[in-house]
This record gives structure tokens, C-alpha cells and sequence, in this order.
């Protein structure tokens, strides 16, 4: 049974930021012991300070740049106590993406505007 929920609040400025609430509503007697690792190794500079007017955790992760490259790089967050994955994040950048639907989906809108703006041109043309 996990002791933590994860929930993703917001990457920003390079860091991905997350709150750690505890799963039964009653905080365990010691906070989280989390790991963060990318590709099996330690993120580092992660930071966990406590809310404790809110019962929860706040959990900073900055993202190395060294850990920014082409492809999908997923970044996994558990609990070191469990050994349980809480969640996980993931980049996703260059060729990787060109196949991707998101970028079909974008490439269809801007086809789509496109043949709009042809075919009112072709009505004005002929009226």
C-alpha cells in the first residue's frame, strides 16, 4: 500500500514541482523518502519542505540540462521506504516528435488553415 499520493502541479523555469499528500489522510509519523532518478541514476538537487499547515509536501525536481536531449526522457519519482513508484515525468524533444500525434495534429490545423484561406480566396475571386 503506498503511504504517498503524487500529484504534478507545474514544470517551470526548469523545475517540475509536485505535492506529496499522505494516502490515509493522516500524515506518517517521519515524511517521504523520495528518490528521483533519470535512466536508473540520482537526479540531484531534488528538495522536499513541508506544509505542515497543509498536510502535505512540496517536492521540487530541477531538471538537469545535461539530462535534456533528443527522444523521450522520463524521469521516475518513489518512494524509498516501499521501493513503489509514485510517478513520473517525461521530456519529449526532437526527431522523436516528428512521429508523434500531437505533431500530426498540428500539421493537419495549419494544412487546414491553409486550404481556408485558399478556397476564400477562390469564392472571392468568382463572385
Amino acid at each position: 500500500m503506498q503511504n504517498w499520493i503524487l500529484t504534478k502541479t507545474r514544470l517551470f523555469e526548469g523545475v517540475w514541482e509536485a505535492v506529496l499528500t499522505p494516502a490515509t489522510g493522516t500524515a506518517p509519523a517521519t515524511g517521504p523518502d523520495i528518490a528521483v532518478t533519470h535512466l536508473q541514476e540520482p537526479v540531484p538537487d531534488v528538495t522536499l519542505t513541508e506544509k505542515p499547515e497543509k498536510a502535505l509536501w512540496v517536492l521540487r525536481v530541477p531538471v538537469p540540462a545535461d539530462r535534456i536531449a533528443d527522444g523521450v526522457q522520463t524521469f521516475l519519482i518513489s518512494d524509498r521506504t516501499t521501493g513503489e513508484t509514485l510517478g513520473s515525468f517525461a521530456l519529449l524533444s526532437g526527431d522523436a516528435l516528428s512521429y508523434d500525434i500531437r505533431a500530426e495534429v498540428t500539421l493537419l490545423r495549419e494544412e487546414l488553415d491553409m486550404l481556408k484561406r485558399a478556397f476564400r480566396r477562390h469564392c472571392l475571386e468568382t463572385m
